[in-house]
């Protein structure tokens, strides 16, 4: 399970990437990192897992390895949506299970809504299955005009990508991502940036801003709507000194947590697990045994192990 494959798949404007773990005839599991990382973002969780799956995990359209979008083609919630769709066609998958982290687990939560029949499983890794509005109405229509603005802005701008140390690249990766250590930082630039003759430059495409910009945020309504479509069975498991909105503040207030778990379980009933395990957002990738365990039994389907931790409401 430490070997892998690179994957290119056709898109109309260009290339998705992504990395192949395990056999053809597995199980599959669709793996989605969170924004602004890559596939490398599940190198080190994907090892420990079972090895009777075949795990792909891709690259969003202009991040890591993928192609940028075509200019003019906004980076929208629902487009990587549609990425899943256009992944699992060419894979050729009827049903599968999605694992994904933060803005991964949203994407991969709201294609589960809109196609159930295609999931079997839903691993949500500090993350919720929808954006749930929590105070953000006052906001969205800002976001929104702030979202065209700065795409026109990036695509009339000739300024040329900057190039610049590896250190220098590490340590600005670092500061505007606190939950990410020096080691899985290094791990995320591999595919993340690419060497030229005097530096790096940073792979994803600068129209990319913040989440915020794309996510579409959703009535209580809404989101109780849509996640009683699902037929998977959904893991969320919640880092104690993990994120909670976009915003990235760091979530002391667990109101949303609890108001997201209350309706995942009074919707989903059994189908749904949720627990809490020491760690920041990144537990994943920082201390991926935290959390190897509790996937694993819940890829297989079986009860938790004896050393596995309760549930936490």
């Amino acid at each position: 399970m430490g070997l892998f494959s690179e994957l290119k798949l056709a898109v109309p404007w260009g290339h998705i990437a992504a990395k192949v773990w395990g056999s053809q005839q597995g199980l599959p599991v669709l793996c989605l990192h969170g924004w602004l990382d890559n596939a490398n973002s599940f190198d080190r969780l994907i090892p420990l897992l079972p090895k009777d799956f075949q795990y792909v995990a891709m690259d969003f359209g202009g991040h890591g390895l993928s192609s940028h979008y075509s200019p003019g083609f906004p980076y929208y919630q629902q487009n990587f949506v549609s990425e899943i769709r256009r992944v699992t066609a060419a894979m050729k998958w009827n049903r599968f299970s999605l694992m994904g982290h933060s803005f991964g687990g949203i994407v991969g939560g709201t294609f589960s809504c809109l196609f159930p029949e295609m999931v079997d499983k839903l691993i949500l890794l500090d993350s919720s299955p929808l954006t749930l509005d929590s105070k953000e109405i006052s906001n969205l229509l800002t976001y929104k005009r702030k979202a065209i603005e700065h795409m026109l802005q990036v695509e009339a701008s000739k300024k040329p990508r900057q190039v610049v140390s590896p250190e220098e690249m590490l340590q600005g990766l670092l500061k505007n991502n606190s939950h990410v250590g020096e080691e899985c930082g290094k791990l995320l630039l591999q595919r993340g940036a690419t060497q030229e003759a005097t530096g790096l430059v940073l792979n994803r495409d600068r129209r990319i801003a913040w989440p915020q910009y794309c996510l579409e945020f959703i009535s209580r309504e809404m989101f109780v709507h849509a996640i009683r479509k699902l037929q998977a069975h959904v893991l969320l498991i919640k880092a104690t000194q993990g994120y909670n909105d976009v915003r990235r503040e760091n979530d002391a207030d667990r109101d949303f947590v609890l108001l997201l778990n209350s309706m995942l379980k009074s919707v989903l009933k059994e189908r749904f697990q949720f627990v809490e395990v020491p760690g920041n957002h990144y537990i994943h990738l920082n201390q991926p045994q935290l959390v190897a365990g509790l996937i694993s039994s819940f890829l297989r389907g079986r009860e938790k192990t004896p050393d596995e931790p309760e549930p936490r409401a």
